[in-house]
């Protein structure tokens, strides 16, 4: 049934509010992505010298652009790992588009839903952009540190963190933020497991920003499929 729910997904992808959502969320991660460069860029042009003496050397007139150069190829490693979370923090804040377009198509008799305000719905998505970026960083030492199970360790971490928050942020669109998380708890290995399964295709350049998407539309046919099993 998770794979009945995930293909549902994919083919609705056509859905022109798909795409909507799918541009913002990119649109906003790249302008973020870029403001960010501009600021380490500047940051580290103010505090590099122009020019550095060294005994026995004399003066080094390059240090300032080395310097640069590699700030640039850090944020540009760094954008690899943070693309995706970042763009799925962003995603989350349009959440409410995407799965009111899954459930017009496949729920078209379900009532209308409480809408989360743009207050609570950015909140969310700053507290799980947070979270996101904290815990990849952070699972970049145990990437190094366990190279052989490093894409293990990538998809159950991210697996778990989106499969948690686009439960939750569809399920609380139903039946409340509270009841939404004792629907996870009670369910955290399903969504767990479904959420795995959005984190593998992470590490494919460009379809990785489909996931999102994917991801949202997954989880509300997950959330319905398992609150009418209750």
């Amino acid at each position: 049934m998770m794979f009945t729910d995930f293909f549902s997904a994919v083919a609705q992808l056509a859905d022109p509010r798909f795409r909507k959502v799918l541009f913002k969320g990119v649109g906003l991660t790249l302008a973020l992505l870029v403001a960010v460069f501009a600021l380490v860029s500047t940051l580290v042009g103010w505090v590099t010298p122009d020019v550095v003496t060294l005994p026995w050397i004399g003066e080094i007139y390059w240090v300032d652009t080395l310097v640069s150069w590699a700030s640039l190829a850090l944020m540009m490693v760094l954008s690899v790992f943070l693309m995706v979370p970042v763009a799925s923090a962003f995603t989350s804040i349009f959440l409410e588009e995407v799965a009111q377009a899954v459930e017009d198509r496949h729920y078209p008799n379900l009532p209308s839903a409480t809408p989360v305000s743009f207050s609570d719905g950015l909140r969310d998505s700053l507290n799980f952009l947070g979270i996101l970026v904290a815990a990849n960083i952070a699972a970049l030492a145990l990437y190094v540190i366990f190279v052989p199970v490093a894409a293990l360790i990538f998809w159950g971490l991210n697996g778990f963190l989106l499969g948690r928050e686009y439960f939750q942020l569809v399920a609380m669109r139903r039946i409340g933020r509270a009841a939404a998380k004792q629907a996870f708890r009670a369910n955290i290995w399903q969504v767990w497991l479904a959420g795995t399964l959005m984190a593998v295709p992470l590490s494919l350049p460009l379809i990785n920003l489909l996931i999102p998407i994917i991801g949202a539309a997954t989880f509300t046919h997950l959330f319905h499929r398992l609150n009418t099993q209750r």
